[in-house]
């Protein structure tokens, strides 16, 4: 079972869920409202003295969630680069960089229980207007859940790839990696319908357990 949080006993790991992912959206919007280069790039230290030394999260974990993006990082530093300038550039790689790295902390800091929680309490309020929030929860956690196994399938599709001697191998990567995520998705959704994961919620059993003990419903 592939996951993206760590077990660890550190001050970050026994914050609430709740505090973490508030300073997450606080952060983000506090980044974007600034256009410092000192201030950016010291958000992105702190960040990750938050993860090294509070969270005592290894190196290698932080650094793994930024391989994906730095293709887009790239990019984006040479579009400013062109555009505005190279300082707006940095500002602009800099708050990505602490935002991924920040959100890599939560998450690895935070069971996806916790997660789930927080997100359903905060959908509550929806009730009103037709929305479950358990529902909302479900998805966060299934995508939070795909999101390494997707990884995995991948890297497997590399090796093989690359074990019968493939010299480009990304290019090949890609039908392959969609076929199996359309069925893990579709089995997936297969699992969920015959769970009755789609289906309304019912009072009867309440109102029923209300007339047996002479309560009126």
């Amino acid at each position: 079972m592939l996951s993206l949080y760590l077990p660890g006993t550190s001050p970050v790991h026994r914050a609430p869920a709740g505090l973490k992912l508030g300073v997450l959206a606080g952060l983000g919007i506090a980044l974007f409202a600034v256009s410092r280069l000192e201030v950016v790039a010291g958000a992105f230290v702190l960040v990750l003295g938050a993860g090294v030394l509070g969270a005592r999260l290894p190196r290698r974990a932080l650094t793994s969630q930024l391989r994906p993006v730095w293709i887009w990082l790239v990019a984006l530093f040479g579009f400013h680069l062109l555009v505005t300038g190279p300082l707006d550039g940095a500002v602009a790689v800099l708050r990505l960089l602490a935002l991924v790295v920040a959100a890599a902390v939560v998450t690895a800091t935070t069971r996806v229980t916790a997660l789930v929680a927080v997100i359903e309490r905060l959908a509550s309020p929806l009730r009103i207007v037709g929305v479950r929030p358990a529902r909302i929860g479900l998805v966060i956690a299934m995508t939070l859940r795909f999101i390494p196994l997707v990884a995995d399938r991948a890297a497997r599709i590399r090796e093989a790839q690359a074990a019968r001697g493939a010299e480009r191998i990304r290019p090949f990567m890609v039908v392959p990696l969609l076929v199996q995520v359309l069925r893990m998705a579709t089995t997936v959704g297969e699992a969920l319908d015959a769970r009755g994961a789609d289906d309304a919620p019912s009072s009867r059993p309440r109102r029923a357990a209300a007339v047996r003990s002479g309560a009126p419903a």
